[in-house]
């Protein structure tokens, strides 16, 4: 064994925290201690010199790290060791030597590997990375590391597995459905996809099984209940979402959609519901566009087929559904009665049943110039011809792009068509055409152009969602890849427009019964028309593009424009800053330069200035009972952070349990995606809220505790749990907690405190949390003390209604807190909670809306 230097002597740094390493130098020649700081980039500068020097001292560094780390076993705790910080840094230095040393490599290595291969079964994860880069273990004995990664699994530690198969690049010795399975209902999707990174078969293998869950009535369950020892996240599991990352996967690895039928099909049934959803109840997209795209749904699917039948046959607008059996050529034999007698009366009068497009454009946003000033720019000569108008230093322009609607298949549309308005004009740049061929001069002017126009911080770009579809444009665009942080002189209408809703009474972003919403509502609010949408779900590929899409196009882009001056006439009239800050002829944000217009404060409100006889009556928090769609589950936790009853449909629940559930219990529908006529109809006025998801969770929450005047206290807070809704928690002191962990982890329970615990990180250090200082915000809800009787067993710990306390959220760290006295418990789904920072977060968040709220000092975790 070689002879270990001072530097490395572990009994004089035997099992210290990183947060501060002590190093015997031997240059003092004297043990003196020198105390080095990690936490500063000095003190890991200084650190990592010292050991590099010792480094290039040692006979054979390889040896001397396995010596040490052999010495240091059964010391280490769950943080980040000394020895892992060696390891890595030696692999480092290695890297960093032109000529290897003899001993890394040849016949000297083997004995190595064999040693290295131990440690790496027997050590923290932490020393995986270095030690299989530094002795190169993928080429060692794969004997011992494969019986390792089985028992891994067996212990339901399938992270700690696959992530060591991956490093080592096991996977030709292990079977793929063992190794994902258990990762995937954990919803650690991404430790499954580099499982399979680079390993075509791995990757069809991995999808065929995805697929295979997303077939009509599979229960998950069934796969889950083989992981009794797993943490499950099986509410994240449902067939669109697992369809979501199977189209995703797809796209990525560029392999044949044919290998996921099932998901295809979920995806086009998804596309056609929502195409017929679009035209026939919403009656906001163009019969001509509409066909086309079912048409191209359709293909020769039968499944796909039948549905559109149903879906039609369920219609009561019998002309237009007439109509569109038509255009699609469906066969009368199906079809009902009435539709096949409207289909011949169309037939023999030669009509369409077109009128509700045009009916509305009096109603709608009209462009303002003629249509000769909008131009069609295909070529680079065309480009060149119009530079010096689009490039014009001080001007402001609109910007926005249309592409052919992709319905989720994933990745970002591919943009068919770019608008630039400017004042009396609109050019309208056609991607497919400036694009090709690669790197010829049609792209080379079109990159150039638009890169000027983005990064001139004179010429003002107007948008509405401007990060999206510069994100968009570069995938479209590679020479445009940075365009997003390129761009000066932005300003996106919709951080105004979110602005304006937080402001505004009463709260446009969730009365949605006019059905608008995003750039069309802001238009209504604005200029006093919204814009007609019928155009946007059109084929955007096609060429030549039809008359209404050009005049579409180029309304959506001059709108931009004339939203803006009108903000600049009468910002205060849009409870806008009156000095315009959001103007950008005063300078522009340091983000990417968009800027994102500044909360104005609570008591400029007009929320605040409600006369008593136009406000509703007040309603108590925990009073107030809403049902939520699948889409809104963010929202529904938020509201029942805050005491709010609320009842979240599942993924396969639709608008008729909705209005069942809010009959039934007497209960508020709030909804983003479903028929909101519909559900209005049938719970009556004032029980149907039309939420906008352009807003985050928590502006949708203040909007609509103030639409129906709730009252909220701090006492509210927390009072139900976020996870299943209960109201009844068991409070249970730091002692029995202790025991219970402990009881759980000895006899190798399921719900025992982990290092792998999701509430672990930032929680090694004890002490940190100390007691609330008197008179401040503390999380004490009415509950009574957790009892023997309430226990059916202690192990696993399970109450008397079946419920099984979540222990494996408790991380030990805080069970070591001095100033934690006890622990809360809900008794529905036996969560844990306990005194931490997010009652504080939560009692800010919501200060102006709270009655009486002191400033918190900490909350439950």
């Amino acid at each position: 064994m070689s002879r270990l230097p001072s530097s490395f002597l572990l009994s004089d740094f035997h099992c210290v925290s990183l947060t501060s390493v002590f190093f015997i130098s031997r240059e003092t020649r004297g043990r003196v201690l020198i105390s080095v700081s990690l936490r500063s980039w000095l003190g890991r500068h200084l650190l990592r010199e010292e050991a590099w020097k010792q480094f290039a001292t040692l006979d054979n560094p390889l040896t001397t790290l396995l010596d040490m780390l052999d010495a240091s076993r059964g010391c280490g705790g769950r943080g980040p060791s000394l020895e892992a910080w060696v390891a890595r840094e030696l692999e480092r230095w290695l890297q960093a030597q032109p000529h290897p040393g003899p001993a890394q490599g040849g016949r000297a290595l083997k004995p190595l590997q064999a040693r290295a291969v131990r440690l790496l079964t027997e050590g923290p994860p932490s020393l995986v990375e270095p030690l299989v880069s530094i002795f190169q273990l993928q080429d060692a004995d794969r004997s011992p590391v494969l019986a390792h990664i089985h028992r891994l699994h067996q212990e339901g530690k399938f992270k700690e597995a696959i992530v060591l198969g991956t490093k080592l690049q096991l996977q030709a010795d292990l079977d793929v459905e063992k190794m994902c399975v258990p990762l995937l209902l954990q919803d650690k999707v991404d430790l499954a996809e580099r499982y399979v990174d680079s390993l075509p078969h791995l990757q069809r293998r991995l999808l065929a099984l995805m697929d295979s869950w997303c077939q009509p009535g599979f229960d998950i369950r069934v796969i889950a209940r083989q992981y009794p020892q797993a943490t499950l996240r099986l509410e994240r599991l449902s067939p669109r979402a697992l369809g979501r990352h199977v189209l995703r996967l797809l796209e990525h690895h560029s392999l044949d959609p044919t290998l996921c039928p099932n998901a295809v099909t979920q995806q086009h049934l998804a596309a056609l519901r929502y195409l017929c959803y679009k035209r026939l109840v919403e009656r906001s997209m163009s019969q001509e566009s509409w066909a086309e795209l079912v048409q191209g749904l359709l293909g020769q699917d039968e499944r796909l087929q039948e549905q559109l039948l149903q879906l039609l046959a369920s219609q009561e607008d019998v002309a237009m559904v007439a109509q569109c059996a038509l255009d699609l050529s469906l066969p009368a034999e199906r079809l009902p009665a009435t539709v096949v007698a409207e289909m011949s009366q169309l037939m023999l009068q030669e009509k369409t049943a077109e009128a509700p497009s045009e009916d509305r454009q009096d109603d709608c946003y009209r462009l303002p110039i003629a249509r000769d000033d909008i131009y069609f720019l295909a070529s680079w000569e065309e480009l060149a011809r119009h530079e010096d108008t689009l490039l014009q230093p001080g001007q402001v322009v609109g910007v926005d792009l249309e592409w052919r609607p992709s319905f989720g298949t994933g990745g970002r549309p591919r943009v068919s068509l770019m608008q630039v308005a400017v004042e009396g004009r609109v050019f309208l740049l056609d991607l497919p055409r400036l694009s090709s061929p690669v790197g010829g001069q049609g792209p080379h002017a079109f990159s150039r152009l638009v890169s000027r126009l983005l990064s001139d911080p004179s010429i003002t770009k107007l948008g509405y969602g401007m990060a999206g579809d510069l994100r968009s444009l570069g995938a479209s665009c590679p020479a445009l890849a940075q365009a997003g942080q390129k761009l000066q002189g932005g300003l996106d209408l919709l951080q105004v427009h979110r602005q304006m809703r937080v402001a505004d009474r009463p709260a446009p972003a969730v009365d949605g019964a006019a059905g608008l919403r995003g750039l069309s509502l802001l238009v209504q609010q604005v200029l006093g028309k919204p814009l007609d949408k019928t155009q946007q779900l059109s084929n955007w590929d096609r060429r030549p593009l039809g008359e209404r899409q050009l005049v579409y196009a180029a309304a959506d882009a001059y709108c931009l424009l004339e939203v803006y001056w009108a903000l600049c006439r009468e910002p205060a009239r849009f409870h806008l800053p009156g000095a315009l800050p959001w103007s950008l002829r005063l300078g522009h944000s340091k983000r990417h330069g968009t800027w994102e217009p500044p909360l104005q404060q609570a008591s400029a409100s007009p929320w605040q200035v409600l006369s008593p006889e136009d406000a509703a009556p007040e309603v108590p928090a925990r009073a107030f009972r809403v049902v939520c769609d699948n889409m809104l589950r963010g929202l529904g936790r938020t509201l029942r952070c805050l005491g709010v009853d609320v009842r979240v449909l599942h993924s396969g629940e639709d608008h008729r349990q909705a209005a069942e559930v809010a009959r039934q219990e007497g209960r508020v529908i709030l909804t983003s995606g479903l028929p909101y006529h519909k559900l209005r109809a049938q719970v009556g006025a004032g029980r149907c809220l039309a939420v906008d998801c352009s807003l985050k969770a928590q502006q949708q929450a203040k909007a609509i505790l103030r639409h129906f005047n709730v009252r909220v206290t701090p006492a509210d807070i927390f009072s139900r749990c976020q996870v299943c809704n209960c109201d009844q928690y068991l409070k249970v002191s730091k002692d029995v907690m202790k025991q219970l962990v402990r009881l759980s982890v000895h006899l190798g329970g399921p719900g025992g405190a982990s290092s792998e615990s999701p509430h672990s990180d930032g929680e090694q250090e004890t002490g940190s949390a100390p007691e609330e200082a008197p008179g401040h915000c503390s999380y004490d809800p009415p509950c009574r003390w957790l009892e023997d009787a309430d226990l059916q067993t202690r192990v696993p710990a399970t109450l008397a209604n079946g419920t099984r306390l979540q222990l494996a959220g408790v991380p030990a760290g805080v069970l070591r807190r001095p100033g934690l006295r006890h622990f809360y418990c809900c008794a529905g789904c036996g969560k844990v909670f306990w005194e931490g920072t997010h009652l504080a977060r939560v009692t800010s968040n919501f200060q102006e809306i709270l009655e009486g709220a002191p400033r918190p000092a900490s909350g439950p975790s």
